[in-house]
């Protein structure tokens, strides 16, 4: 499990758990490494200012974070985090490596 204030993933029924209650979330599947750690921040200081979407995390290199990596969205990311943003169950963004706080909150003000 990755050591964040974030809520987290770890199974496959947890994760469509996620997508069938959750109207608007988005989720950062990667490693406690140098270009995860800042999202995950980034994801908890939105928290509050996007109370409409629910972060959660997951640990890239668990079994189940194959819901993530083999999307059709990220199929072709070559870094980490893969940060996927869904609406209604469906991925509506996706993005690989590092990005900063306003970067994570254009997405989010664009897509919800």
């Amino acid at each position: 499990m990755l050591h964040t204030n974030l809520k987290h993933i770890e199974t496959e029924e947890e994760y469509t758990k996620a997508l069938s209650e959750n109207k608007n979330f988005m989720i950062c599947c990667g490693r406690m490494g140098p270009m995860c750690i800042p999202v995950y921040a980034s994801m908890i200081e939105l928290e509050n200012e996007f109370p409409e979407v629910v972060f959660y995390d997951m640990d890239f290199d668990i079994p189940t974070a194959m819901v993530i990596r083999s999307l059709p969205e990220c199929m072709g990311f070559m870094g980490l985090p893969f940060t996927v943003y869904y609406k209604d169950g469906k991925v509506i963004e996706a993005t690989s490596s590092i990005q900063s706080k306003e970067q994570i909150s254009e997405i989010l003000k664009k897509q919800f």
